[in-house]
């Protein structure tokens, strides 16, 4: 299974993806979207391009994005949540379910503890993907959002296998 994972962000929008095999787990790319322009409007089709790049160049089978969470600024929330509706849409669009995963359910799967820092996020996802070059925080947190949905995303399938 190839996963796309996706870390929304108005200025930076971290991607990574990762092939999941069984409990194995393959570095496939990783890198940040960058927004450009001034125009709210113009830089969410910037991040829309970029992605649709993106996911039609790796092919992924499934696509995972973070859950937004509400800070203390509104206006600040609103246009993080319209880059995350980008986020969803461009898998959507290639035909790809999308798992939603809360911050802290990601940071548990990948560090073992829901309050991580950002970096032992990126310390866990290098030692679960041998190799690899993290091109920013960004992106380590979009490969550990992919971490979280392969694991998470093999659980239903390994039940109905010993169901059956």
């Amino acid at each position: 299974m190839r996963v796309v994972g996706i870390d929304p962000g108005l200025r930076n929008l971290g991607w990574g993806v990762i092939d999941a095999e069984g409990s194995r787990l393959a570095h496939i790319a990783n890198g940040i979207c960058h927004s450009e322009g001034d125009d709210l409007a113009v830089r969410l089709l910037s991040l829309h391009r970029q992605l649709s790049e993106i996911i039609a160049h790796h092919a992924p089978d499934t696509a995972a994005v973070e859950q937004t969470f509400v800070n203390k600024d509104g206006a600040g929330t609103l246009k993080l949540g319209q880059a995350r509706g980008i986020a969803m849409l461009v898998p959507a669009q290639f035909g790809l379910m999308v798992g939603e995963y809360a911050p802290n359910t990601v940071k548990k799967t990948v560090v073992g503890v829901g309050h991580a820092q950002k970096g032992q996020v990126a310390h866990m996802v290098r030692m679960q993907l041998p190799g690899v070059e993290i091109v920013g925080p960004d992106a380590a947190d979009a490969l550990a959002i992919a971490i979280c949905h392969a694991h998470h995303a093999r659980t239903p399938a390994m039940l109905r296998e010993v169901g059956t």
